[in-house]
């Protein structure tokens, strides 16, 4: 069977640990030897193009980027179409997109794995680097107390469910509205949750006693035009001192980037003792190369 990652839940908490444990080997096995990995992108990116290139170097392949004005997606030519073609020419293909629904549609008719390199409603492959950077830090990964503060969006939806499956303890601080749907506690449920996250309008309350505390831009690419009400909705939702003050004394922070210094986090934490970012940000190479590893053991 066609193994598919469009979120964390699309794996079992021990095959999450396999790919952590192959991100943490630092052998590079030519898995890729004489293949490609095609890489859509239809947002532009830094982290994610560079770090999923850079491991498919490292397993032998050659990786094939191009946009979404290159192969005429949901205009010339429908995407079904398309990943029927692309099936044909390399091993694996990642796709980074503004609509979940895109990814849905590449699955239903692949004949190779599909990966979500990031869209609306998750991105696994950050929060794959995220628990690695975590798991680093503390050798294990159950029992950590993880806050997330600001919007329930894709990242902090994907970070709920590795927290739920890796026996963590999620907290969320977000106004009103911006919190996890009913559906979205559920779903943290059936993988592998005790009960619903701890959720609260206060960041400190949020961050209490917290392992690591977690935020991300309140306004991301395809947002622009609610970057006013957003900064209004999330005044007061910064994580500065006082907020990492109100976690654990060895707490880290941690931020997917770009960062907006003086909106979501303070410079002060951001750029401080405590801040993982650029590990993090690093991790993504080796979250990648483990999770293609992964996926490649299954078809061998």
């Amino acid at each position: 069977m066609t193994r598919h990652l469009l979120d964390l839940d699309d794996l079992s908490p021990s095959e999450l640990t396999r790919i952590l444990d192959l991100a943490d080997d630092p052998s590079r096995p030519p898995l890729l030897a004489g293949q490609t990995v095609g890489l859509y992108f239809e947002k532009p990116s830094l982290r994610t193009r560079h770090s999923c290139e850079t491991a498919v170097v490292h397993l032998g392949g050659h990786p094939v980027t191009f946009r979404a004005d290159e192969i005429g997606g949901s205009g010339r030519e429908s995407m079904t179409d398309i990943t029927r073609v692309l099936s044909g020419y390399h091993a694996i293909l990642g796709a980074r997109v503004f609509d979940h629904r895109v990814l849905e549609e590449m699955t239903a008719c692949s004949q190779i794995p599909i990966v979500n390199l990031l869209s609306d409603r998750a991105h696994p492959c950050q929060v794959l680097a995220d628990l690695l950077t975590m798991r680093q830090e503390w050798g294990s990964l159950a029992g950590a107390t993880v806050a997330w503060i600001g919007d329930f969006n894709n990242v902090a939806r994907s970070l709920a469910l590795g927290a739920a499956m890796a026996g963590m303890h999620f907290r969320i601080a977000s106004p009103v509205g911006f919190g996890p749907s009913p559906a979205d506690i559920d779903r943290l449920i059936l993988a592998g949750a005790s009960g619903p996250p701890f959720m609260t309008d206060r960041p400190v309350e949020a961050a209490a006693g917290a392992d690591a505390v977690h935020t991300d831009v309140w306004s991301s690419m395809g947002q622009e035009d609610e970057i006013a009400a957003r900064r209004a909705a999330f005044e007061g939702f910064q994580v500065d001192a006082a907020v990492m003050a109100a976690a654990t004394a060895k707490a880290v922070f941690m931020h997917c980037l770009p960062a907006h210094r003086g909106e979501e986090v303070a410079t002060v934490v951001v750029d401080g003792p405590q801040s993982r970012v650029i590990v993090q940000a690093h991790n993504r190479l080796h979250a990648f190369r483990g999770l293609l590893r992964f996926l490649l053991e299954g078809t061998a």
